[in-house]
């Protein structure tokens, strides 16, 4: 790629807009160079199609970016390990997402959803006692995702405050030294260490006695694999729901038609979701592939070992695949957007993420009637220096 032009990246980021970026890009130029605040150069890949190429492609490998520089929004690359499920390539990721995956079937995930809107009902309840004003972010948003993986884990309740920070500390992009970062995953994985020896003594109904079961008992797993893919487990099932939560409830805040439409018909909640998951662009392009052979991508070749980013936010806005990509639509149908991943790596807990945002939702618009934001749009805060997008508070009224 020597001496090809580079645009920088991330591009600009304005609260959940897209970069006036992808657009362009999308039409010129859908396989675009560009260089990150630290690593080498990498391509681009804006378009939908392309982005599926990428995903669904065992040429673009996971597993060969482990041991090598990559490019980064962050000084240190949190999690970049071979035993590491979101580092690996088939067939050993098969064999570690197939064991994780059995906790997240749609039927097992259906069985969770009255207990979810009991939990949810809870956190409400405790809005409307307390009262006007009430941050969104600190009253709900955090609380009911972690209460959730918790029970699902086996993972006290008084416990969440402290992976929360360990959660923040790995989605964010200023974290300034590798000793902070590597104190980070020593605390988190000597307190996971600890919950399976709790398990291996005490078994309980619950999935970290589940996984012990499988690396014990059935040798399904080795010990680091275990160790990482219950760190994955808590981050993933906890972090990106929690912002997508306070991200939705500001969409609908802020979109009134839309507010209006599915108030007046409920049913369009889970139609609703989709769409603004599809809609709100929610984080970067992260995670590099590595090109393992030379493989044509639209115009561009890129050459083996080349390290390619798919920015999954920018192809769900793809007008070639969306009609009428920039408008939020909840009766869009088909929405075969790729917010969840595509391929090999799809979101294992994309159908636990879909009933939490829903029930969070439900609850919310009809048990607090009136919602509205209870400051003035300029004076909301915004998180600038972590992965996702999002609202540092949402304080409303009602």
């Amino acid at each position: 790629m020597a001496g090809r032009a580079c645009r920088s990246y991330p591009f600009g980021r304005s609260r959940l807009d897209p970069a006036p970026e992808y657009a362009q890009l999308r039409r010129s130029e859908p396989v675009c160079r560009v260089q990150l605040p630290f690593g080498p150069p990498a391509w681009l890949v804006t378009s939908y199609e392309l982005n599926k190429s990428v995903l669904g492609d065992a040429r673009f490998s996971r597993a060969a970016a482990v041991g090598r520089d990559n490019p980064r929004e962050c000084p240190v690359e949190f999690g970049l390990v071979g035993e590491s499920v979101l580092c690996m390539d088939p067939p050993a990721h098969t064999r570690i997402r197939r064991l994780a995956g059995q906790a997240f079937t749609a039927r097992r995930v259906e069985q969770l959803r009255p207990r979810a809107r009991q939990i949810a009902s809870g956190l409400v309840d405790g809005i409307a006692a307390a009262g006007p004003p009430a941050d969104l972010v600190e009253s709900f948003s955090f609380v009911f995702p972690a209460i959730i993986i918790c029970e699902l884990l086996g993972i006290p309740e008084a416990d969440r405050h402290a992976f929360r920070r360990w959660t923040d500390a790995i989605v964010s992009t200023t974290t300034s030294s590798p000793g902070q970062v590597q104190d980070t995953y020593l605390q988190l994985a000597g307190y996971l260490a600890s919950l399976y020896a709790q398990r291996r003594a005490r078994p309980g109904d619950d999935l970290l006695s589940r996984l012990v079961q499988a690396r014990d008992d059935q040798d399904q797993l080795t010990e680091a694999e275990l160790l990482f893919l219950g760190m994955a487990l808590l981050v993933g099932g906890y972090e990106t729901t929690a912002h997508q939560i306070t991200n939705m409830v500001y969409m609908l805040l802020t979109h009134g038609p839309q507010l209006r439409q599915l108030t007046a018909r409920p049913e369009l909640l889970p139609g609703a979701v989709e769409e603004m998951l599809r809609f709100i662009v929610f984080g970067n392009a992260i995670n590099p592939r590595i090109a393992t052979a030379h493989v044509r991508l639209g115009r561009v070749v890129v050459g083996a070992g080349e390290q390619v980013l798919c920015a999954r936010s920018s192809a769900n806005l793809d007008e070639q695949v969306f009609a009428r990509a920039a408008e939020l639509d909840f009766a869009r149908d088909p929405n075969p957007h790729l917010s969840f991943g595509y391929g090999p790596h799809y979101c294992p807990g994309a159908q636990l993420a879909r009933m939490e945002l829903q029930v969070a939702l439900d609850t919310i618009l009809a048990r607090i009637p009136g919602l509205h934001i209870a400051v003035p749009e300029d004076q909301l805060t915004w998180h600038t220096e972590t992965m996702m997008r999002g609202l540092a508070a949402l304080p409303v009224a009602w």
